[in-house]
């Protein structure tokens, strides 16, 4: 998701649910992104949650998960 970022505007946060018995750390997840598809695109930061908020849809709800970070900005990038 897109996260405030002071110099830019915005960076990328991954939001990661991890499956049961399984383990990573912040910086094997943002290693493998950068290997697999640059630099560019990887996240910054990594936080880890134990489930992922859904709409009534069933669609991932990034905008749920987007408002908590962009409380009391001036705007929404």
């Amino acid at each position: 998701i897109g996260v405030p970022h002071e110099k830019w505007g915005e960076e990328v946060k991954a939001i990661v649910v991890l499956y049961e018995g399984k383990a990573a750390t912040a910086e094997e997840l943002i290693k493998f992104v950068k290997d697999k598809k640059g630099g560019l695109v990887a996240p910054k930061s990594v936080e880890f949650w134990k489930e992922i908020p859904l709409t009534n849809l069933g669609k991932i709800d990034k905008k749920n998960m987007r408002a908590a970070y962009w409380k009391g900005k001036d705007r929404l990038v």
